[in-house]
């Protein structure tokens, strides 16, 4: 159990001021980036080992990723510390605005399993930038990619700057909360813990960025190019097995077009995976027992149109497409998170909004057309995280996009800038001259509304 002493050490290490420089801060990421290349083949051995990721997958999607966020911070960071001037209005001239960008202090940041090194990471990246120390919490569930960071951190950083803890994420996550004030709580996770999270948080007044799950919904429209939409919802449903909160999780296809897109998505999973899924290099494999068992009742939910097959020996289930299947069943009820992929059909707009409305504001929302019409009709009427347009789950790769969820599934933005922002307090500071005082702006003020008219506008 980690010791409160340890967090009030990190308190004072932030009160003595030193992680507030421009060169404190770039150092900090030069070192992490030289920690992080110094140990990429570990972690890719770590990745394969808790989940049978490949190192290209893993590049792409974890230190890859991670690496290209860095540089854009070392790159802009100076620019974005500088106080933003902004106008004055009309009753303060002749004052200067400015907001300030200041660090929280002490935040935690804890992170998921099923992207244990870049959602753990990527966070500590704005964290670092906007000068604060920072309590890393990974996930207990991928423990070979765990020990890696954990020798990362503890060999770039002292533990009063970055602290590194690991344990059951059940007891050891409320003991900080309820011990230590932090400053902001970053959480990476399913909707039921962000829940006990936030409310941990709302307690103390903490403020928190919750980045969270639901059920993604992918409209395939009629006019939609089949074969190009099948390739790009296969490359992303299955990578990493399903584990990803941004995959798509249950198809809504236009009923004319349905078979033809269960077709393609057939032959694209065949090409990319080969006949033998359990054995290919580029498909990955589910996290544990408890997960495995989860996934494997939701293929009693339908009809499978395809896949199907499974190992509990090997934690490995087959990207398998389901048909028929009841909106009352647990597999349109809870988040999938794994390579099961629901085809509901519609006839009309109405109907699909239906659909999506009984799991409202999901974290992103997917729709494939060629109509600039249904496209903002799509995106103008549906409340959702963010998405995409003839694709699924890249937009969370630009870094020049915010990412998070709202309602359900999460509050608050990350990624690049965003990363920056989130963790910095934005400090708004009016600096007024002392050679201009006039009379207006105090007492009696008898007399005086029709002046206040004029400039209170």
């Amino acid at each position: 159990m980690l010791h409160t002493s340890r967090l009030e050490a990190m308190r004072r290490y932030f009160s003595s001021g030193i992680t507030l420089t421009y060169d404190f801060r770039a150092e900090q990421l030069k070192k992490l980036r030289a920690a992080i290349v110094a140990h990429e083949q570990e972690l890719f051995d770590a990745l394969y080992s808790d989940l049978k990721k490949s190192p290209e997958e893993s590049w792409v999607t974890e230190l890859g990723m991670v690496l290209a966020e860095l540089n854009v911070m070392r790159r802009k960071l100076k620019k974005w510390m500088k106080p933003e001037r902004v106008r004055t209005n009309l009753l303060n001239m002749p004052s200067t605005s400015y907001v300030y960008k200041d660090p929280w202090g002490v935040v935690l940041i804890i992170g998921p399993w099923n992207y244990p090194f870049q959602l753990l990471i990527n966070p500590l990246l704005g964290a670092i930038a906007a000068g604060n120390c920072v309590v890393l919490k990974p996930s207990e569930f991928a423990p070979a990619t765990s020990a890696v960071m954990k020798k990362i951190i503890e060999k770039t950083f002292p533990p009063e700057y970055i602290l590194y803890t690991e344990g059951n994420g059940a007891t050891v996550i409320p003991a900080m909360m309820q011990n230590f004030h932090f400053d902001h709580v970053f959480y990476t996770g399913s909707t039921e813990v962000g829940r006990l999270i936030y409310k941990m948080a709302a307690e103390k007044l903490v403020p928190v960025t919750l980045e969270l799950g639901g059920k993604s919904p992918c409209i395939v429209e009629d006019d939609a190019n089949i074969k190009v939409a099948a390739k790009r919802i296969a490359v992303t449903k299955f990578s990493n097995a399903g584990q990803m909160c941004v995959a798509p999780d249950y198809l809504l296809v236009q009923e004319s077009r349905a078979e033809e897109l269960i077709k393609e998505l057939r032959l694209a999973v065949e090409k990319f995976y080969g006949e033998q899924p359990a054995e290919s290099y580029n498909y990955g494999k589910i996290i544990n027992l408890k997960q495995y068992d989860r996934l494997l009742g939701y293929l009693n939910d339908g009809k499978i149109a395809f896949g199907g097959k499974h190992d509990r020996g090997k934690l490995f289930i087959e990207p398998t497409l389901i048909t028929e299947v009841s909106l009352n069943s647990p597999v349109m009820q809870d988040e999938i998170f794994g390579p099961v992929l629901p085809v509901i059909t519609f006839k009309t707009v109405d109907e699909a909004r239906g659909v999506i409305a009984l799991n409202p504001n999901p974290l992103a929302l997917y729709v494939f057309t060629s109509s600039k019409k249904k496209e903002k009709d799509w995106l103008h009427n549906m409340a959702f995280g963010g998405g995409c347009v003839n694709n699924t789950s890249w937009h969370l790769t630009n870094h020049n996009l915010p990412f998070g969820g709202r309602g359900f599934s999460g509050t608050g933005q990350y990624h690049g800038k965003y990363s920056f922002e989130t963790f910095s307090h934005k400090k708004p500071v009016m600096k007024t001259p002392t050679w201009f005082d006039p009379a207006i702006k105090y007492p009696p003020f008898k007399g005086k509304l029709k002046l206040f008219k004029h400039f209170v506008r």
